[in-house]
């Protein structure tokens, strides 16, 4: 493949790709590492790097993949560093664990599903949307009333509305979803 197939991102592309995986890419990080102060500065350094040597790619599609591939390399590579070693002992085998295709790439899929339920959520109404969250964490209908000082049926009724917005947004996702939730 020539240098004028490769794809390089445009300054404009780079901050718009910043500023819609910084978030799950800090989460994803903070996985391995435990610590998401180490993961924010991991996912920095990520994307210093992609800028200031200009990687190219070989599609617009591979970009994302590669940037999780990187902050999952970041990450164990500070797991296996001294610094981490002297004050955290982690085994060799638990780091070789986390190395494992298989871990990586469900973690991957966790972060982009729960990116994508966030954003669907995000189109609710603010009480809607308060609720979904309350409910994903488990809260019953009525700790979730009293949580939000409403009745039980406002509750339900939410969530009758949410689930019915929710459904059309989330239908091509359902075997992400069901996924995720099969495997926790």
């Amino acid at each position: 493949m020539q240098d004028t197939d490769k794809y390089k991102l445009t300054l404009k592309e780079y901050k718009s790709l910043f500023d819609k995986l910084y978030t799950s890419l800090c989460i994803f990080a903070n996985k391995y590492i435990e610590n998401i102060e180490i993961s924010k500065d991991i996912v920095q350094d990520v994307f210093i790097r992609i800028w200031e040597k200009k990687v190219e790619f070989q599609d617009e599609n591979n970009i994302k993949s590669y940037i999780y591939t990187a902050v999952k390399n970041k990450s164990l590579d500070y797991l296996k560093s001294k610094r981490y070693k002297s004050t955290d002992n982690y085994a060799s085998a638990d780091i070789e664990k986390l190395e494992a295709v298989a871990n990586f790439l469900r973690e991957v899929v966790i972060e982009e599903t729960s990116s994508i339920i966030e954003d669907a959520i995000n189109t609710l109404p603010n009480k809607c949307a308060q609720i979904i969250r309350l409910s994903i964490k488990n809260f019953t209908n009525p700790q979730i009333a009293e949580e939000l000082g409403i009745s039980i049926n406002t509750v339900k009724a939410q969530k009758r509305i949410a689930y019915q917005r929710l459904r059309p947004i989330l239908k091509d996702y359902f075997i992400l979803i069901a996924f995720i939730f099969d495997n926790n």
